[in-house]
This record gives C-alpha cells, sequence and structure tokens, in this order.
C-alpha cells in the first residue's frame, strides 16, 4: 500500500485517521520483516479486498464491492464512512455496477449457461439487478417482469435522468409466444430491441427495434433519453450506414471485416462520433452532425488510452493520452484533474468515478510500494482521503520494485516490457519468469500485478513482454502482430530474455514461461515451436490450435463471412497455422509443461488444453492439467484464482527453483 500522505504539496492532505492507518500498516511492515518470510500465495490470488467502487452523482454515498472478515458483499457508506446497507455476494460473478441517482444501484454480473442447439455450446449471459440502498425495497432483475423477455441484457446503453425519473437504457432479447392458447414463451432469435426500463418501478418499454437477420445495430442515447444514433453493420458484407435521431441516413461505407462502431456523443452533443478502418486496416474516428453533413476527423494523430465519458449524457467529456495525462474539454474539469495526477504523481492512477460536477472523484493507486490504493478526492475541500486498501497484508516493502524495460527485437523493431524485481534481491543474474499478457492485442503497463509479484515474492525476476501486437503504442505496432503467433511476437518474447541477460539482470538458463489465454499459447509455443530456453512452462486457459481456434469462432458467428475475413486477417494464412500450433508439435515439447484451464470458458474452450495434454501423453513428454470446476475464463472465482495461482507457483519452484 502506499503512503500518499501530503499528496497535493499543500494542496490535499490526508485525515487524521488515514495517517493513523499508514502508521498501524507501518508497524505491520515492520513485523513481518523480521520474520523474514514471504506472504501466502492467498495474499495475491485470491481477490483482492476491494474489487471496485462507484460514488453517488451528489457524492454523498459509495458503493465498494469488498471481502471483510472473508465475507465478500457489497457495502454502501454514507459521507462519514459509515455503513448505510450491506448485501452479501458470495461468489456472484461481478462485472460492474453503477449509481442511479443517490439511492440505487445497478449491479451487472454474468453467468455460464450450457446451449443446445446453437452455434457454440456455452455462452456468458449478462444480467443487471436493481438494488435499493437507502430506501427499502426488493433486490430486483431487469426485464425480471415481463415474461416476453430474456433475463439477460444485450448491451447497455447508460442510465439517464429525464421526465423527472431515473431510466436505464438496455438491449433486450424478445421471446415469441409458443402457442396460441398458452403462455409459454420460445426462443425467436438473437438480434436485441432497446429497451427503457424505470428504475424505480422496473417497468421496460421498447423504443427501438432489432435489426432484420444479418444485421447488426447499436444505438447510442442523448441526455434526454432518446435514441440520437442507430448503426446497421451489414454481418455478411460489411456495409454500413449511420442513421441520426430522426431516422434518416447521414453517412455510409463499407468494412469488409465488419469494424465500424459508434464511440460517442461529441462534447456539446452536437455530433456523433464513430470509428472505421482504412484500406491498410488502421482505425479512425470520425464526428458527423446529426443533422447529416461532410464526416471529419476526430482527435486524428492522437493516441488515446481511453475515453472520459458524461455518464449524464453519453457526451465525450475527455481522454486519457499516451502520456497518462487526462484531457478534458472543460477547463474546470481540466485544471481539476492535472491537479489530481499530480498529487499522485509516481504510481499507475486511474480516476475510477466522480460526480457530475467533478467535485469529488474517486481514484485508484497502484505501483512501486502500493498493492492497491482506494482514494476519495475532495476538490472543494482539498482533501484526499484512503477508504480502502486492496491487500492490507501486503506492506510497501513487500512490493517487488516495478520499471519499464526497454528493448529492440532482433529485427529492429523497438519496444518495452514490465520488469518486476523480487524484494530484498540484488538484480543480478536472477531466476526469471516470462509472463507474456493475453489478447494479444492489450498490454502490461506500470502498475502492481498481483500474478507478477506472486512470483517476485518466491524470488524471480518477472518480464511482462509488450511484444509486437501490444496496445502500449501506435495502430501500426498493434498491426506488426497480425499473421505473426508463434513467429515475431514469439521471438520478441526470447529477444526481451536476451537483453534482460546481456544486461547481467537474469540468468537466462533459469527461466521459465508462463501465461494466460494468448500468453498460455506463447507459452506453448516456447518450448515447442521454439527449443532450448525454458525450463518449464505454465499454461492457463491456452490456445493450443491455431486451426481449431478459427473454426470454433467463425462456427460460434454462424458462419459470417466478415468474421472469417477478420480472422484471416490477424492470424494470417492457413497453409502456416499447423506450424506454430503447440498441439500439432507436442513431440517438440523440451520442458515440462502445466495446463490450467477452467470448464466454463466461453473464450477458449476447455478441449483446447484437453486435447493439448493428450498429444503431450501420447509423445511422452512430462505435463500436468489442472481443471478449475466452474471458473471461465478470466478466473473471476477467488477459490480457483488462488488454486490456479498455487498450481502455477509450485511447477515453477519444481523446475526451476528460485534459490
Amino acid at each position: 500500500m502506499g503512503n500518499h500522505t501530503g499528496l497535493l504539496g499543500g494542496y490535499m492532505q490526508l485525515s487524521r485517521f488515514v495517517a493513523s492507518l499508514l502508521a498501524a500498516i507501518t508497524l505491520l511492515v515492520t513485523s513481518i520483516a523480521i520474520a523474514q518470510s514471504a506472504p501466502p500465495l492467498s495474499a495475491y490470488g485470491a481477490l483482492p479486498e476491494v474489487e471496485d467502487a462507484a460514488i453517488s452523482p451528489n457524492g454523498s454515498n459509495i458503493a465498494l464491492l469488498i471481502t471483510l472478515k472473508g465475507e465478500r458483499q457489497l457495502l454502501f457508506l454514507d459521507e462519514q464512512m459509515k455503513a448505510i446497507r450491506r448485501f452479501q455476494v458470495g461468489d456472484t460473478k461481478i462485472r460492474y455496477f453503477r449509481w442511479v441517482g443517490d439511492d440505487q444501484l445497478i449491479l451487472v454480473t454474468s453467468q455460464t449457461e450450457k446451449l443446445w442447439g446453437f452455434t457454440t455450446n456455452k455462452a456468458e449471459f449478462s444480467v443487471a439487478r436493481l438494488i435499493p440502498v437507502t430506501y427499502d425495497g426488493e433486490v430486483e432483475t431487469v426485464f425480471g417482469r415481463n415474461r416476453e423477455l430474456m433475463d439477460a441484457f444485450n448491451g447497455d446503453y447508460g442510465v439517464r435522468f429525464a421526465d423527472n425519473r431515473w431510466t436505464a437504457f438496455f438491449g433486450a432479447i424478445e421471446l415469441k409466444k409458443g402457442s396460441s392458447f398458452g403462455n409459454d414463451f420460445t426462443w425467436d432469435h438473437g438480434r436485441p430491441f432497446l429497451y427503457q426500463v424505470d428504475t424505480k418501478e422496473n417497468r421496460a418499454k421498447r423504443i427501438a427495434s432489432a435489426p432484420r437477420e444479418g444485421m447488426d445495430r447499436d444505438w447510442l442515447v442523448d441526455g434526454n433519453g432518446k435514441v440520437a444514433a442507430t448503426l446497421d453493420v451489414s454481418m455478411t458484407n460489411g456495409d454500413w450506414h449511420l442513421s441520426g435521431p430522426e431516422g434518416s441516413t447521414i453517412a455510409t461505407g463499407n468494412e469488409r471485416n465488419g469494424r465500424v462502431g459508434l464511440v460517442g456523443l461529441s462534447h456539446g452533443g452536437q455530433n456523433i462520433v464513430y470509428a472505421a478502418r482504412d484500406s491498410e486496416n488502421i482505425a479512425h474516428w470520425y464526428e458527423i452532425p446529426m443533422s447529416g453533413g461532410q464526416p471529419k476527423p476526430f482527435l486524428e494523430d492522437t493516441d488515446i488510452k481511453r475515453l472520459y465519458f458524461d455518464k449524464t449524457n453519453g457526451q465525450i467529456a475527455g481522454y486519457l493520452n499516451s502520456d497518462d495525462e487526462p484531457v478534458f474539454a472543460v477547463e474546470e474539469l481540466q485544471k481539476s484533474a492535472e491537479k489530481i495526477k499530480k498529487a499522485f504523481a509516481g504510481f499507475d492512477m486511474r480516476m475510477v468515478d466522480w460526480t457530475p460536477d467533478f467535485k469529488k472523484v474517486l481514484v485508484r493507486t497502484s505501483g512501486n510500494l502500493d498493492s492497491g490504493s482506494w482514494f476519495v478526492v475532495n476538490l472543494a475541500t482539498g482533501k484526499a482521503d484512503a477508504i480502502a486498501y486492496e491487500r492490507q497484508s501486503l506492506g510497501p516493502k513487500q512490493v517487488g520494485t516495478i520499471s519499464t524495460f526497454p528493448f529492440a527485437a532482433s529485427d529492429g523493431l523497438e519496444m518495452d516490457g514490465i520488469l518486476t524485481l523480487p524484494p530484498g534481491r540484488e538484480a543480478k543474474n536472477l531466476p526469471v519468469v516470462l509472463l507474456p499478457h493475453g489478447g494479444p492485442h492489450s498490454s502490461d503497463r506500470l502498475q502492481f500485478d498481483w500474478w507478477a509479484q506472486a512470483f517476485a515474492s518466491r524470488g524471480y525476476a518477472v518480464f511482462q513482454p509488450n511484444f509486437r501486437g501490444s496496445t502500449n503504442r501506435s495502430q501500426a505496432f498493434k498491426l506488426t502482430g497480425y499473421g505473426e503467433w508463434g513467429r515475431k511476437m514469439q521471438t520478441d518474447i526470447s529477444d526481451g530474455l536476451a537483453e534482460l541477460a546481456k544486461q547481467g539482470l537474469v540468468d537466462p538458463k533459469r527461466a521459465c514461461i508462463v501465461g494466460a489465454s494468448y500468453g498460455g499459447y506463447a507459452a506453448l509455443a516456447g518450448v515447442t515451436v521454439q527449443q532450448d530456453l525454458y525450463r518449464c512452462a505454465v499454461a492457463v486457459a491456452p490456445v493450443s490450435d491455431i486451426r481449431a481456434m478459427y473454426n470454433e469462432d467463425y462456427r460460434a458467428s454462424g458462419g459470417l463471412r466478415i468474421t472469417k475475413s477478420s480472422l484471416l486477417d490477424q492470424l494470417g494464412s492457413k497453409d502456416r497455422w499447423d506450424e506454430v500450433s503447440p498441439r500439432r508439435l507436442a513431440q517438440r515439447a523440451d520442458a515440462p509443461v502445466l495446463l490450467i484451464h477452467g470448464l466454463d470458458d466461453t473464450v477458449v474452450p476447455y478441449s483446447h488444453s484437453h486435447k493439448m495434454a493428450d498429444a503431450l501423453k501420447d509423445a511422452g513428454k512430462p505435463f500436468e492439467l489442472v481443471t478449475l470446476q466452474g471458473e471461465d475464463h478470466w478466473l473471476s472465482l477467488s477459490s480457483t484464482r488462488l488454486q490456479m495461482l498455487e498450481a502455477a507457483v509450485g511447477f515453477v519452484e519444481k523446475h526451476n527453483p528460485a534459490d
């Protein structure tokens, strides 16, 4: 946990309560240091004690998803940090939540369901629940009162206050009546209709129709709760057209992969912002007046990490640029954001939520000396109060040092990665764990990473390479990864290892490779496609066969041509897949392999690990297979996430001891 005393250099300071809490933490850290023992893996692998938070519009109430004394719950606090209400949530897979006014919460969860007669065997369904906070009432499921609608929703279009009431907007799946004499309803199709839901009464009303068969439809809802934009995309040939609030077409085009989408409403709400790709597959944003006209580039030549939206009207309020600097359209908000950024300089800082007037902001930090801290920044009073810590058993000195490590690939392409060093050990000839990220179009950044820190606590240097195809640089850098599974994306990882060894930081003869999803594929490829690099490989929910993945995704889409085109762009020519698919190269495995996979994975089916295990067994290669019961692709459950970590760390310690 980070000690942020004196955060704004005179502008903000922590409360006396926080100061005393930090003093207690310091004593805890001292006692742990004296004990000379690493924290248990549960300190890293269990879900954090605080998973998420949200602040009500007037700033008086805060919702926390928190674990207290072993009980996972939604906890609601008032302005004095006193509990208003709490709900036990157990192992519910909570995806996010948001306030509806100051007295009600929308909680979105998901659940895995088996399917029969569809293009996929399992699917993850999202469900929204309405939770009373400051008044007595029952927890209700959105669409739960409507027998002709599925309880699950397909698309979340925000919350608006219009006509003196709060309304939420969701995509709904309408069912058809089973017979003219009964009251049963059956599946019709999965194309959503847009519904508005009166959140206090849980009454749903259709406000826009579903698209016709073979089309995908998306909407933007303005601050008055009206449909401001409708985008229709052909799933057959990629033709698209954009309609304004009156329903007339204001823009058209063709994107052969169907990769066109709505971004939001511009600041002021007069223009629609949408994304489309050019002939070289580079994405661009455009804005066009609602009444029609010539589209113009929007934030062209600006590298953007994330957008900030005004949740009351769906308008784009600002963005976070590639230098992690917030940029807002309103000068007052910009000044406030700059003060907050300065206050938490040196940490990975994220403004998670804020009041519409930006007077109170929820901030989460992590990084060096900080395993995850939550603050309420009050810009009116000039105070930043710590309200919660994610891992109270981990003190600042137990967080391994995190830094950016630049290197060049063998073909000269410059890139970097995140290097985490073990606490209390000299950074010289260390045993190392290569930990490539999933995606593959994702990236790692300077923050506390529970998986990396767990390995570091056991004496390993951990390197998370942002190989080509990662999203931490330009779009051109991302596109260099297309067609490079098992090739340059793979050698980028080992090139990073070589540079670490060249600088004397790690011992290349004591290296293992570990990863999940695409990172799991890279781990398997590290000991099959590549040779003589790693002492072991740990693959969590890995892709083991590229051809199988292609067939699964293509089938799940219903055989859409645009899905086929998109997959071929990313994966390259079919005739090159087998030579970089680990399952087909099992006989080449030159190190022990640990496979870990959740049975409820709807992203990479469990069969990828099961068939990889069979191939390794047939080839007489050492392997282990750990099955996570009831777990999905994202390791959503605390118990199975810890099970994964204990198995992964134990396997690496067995085959590549740190001492």
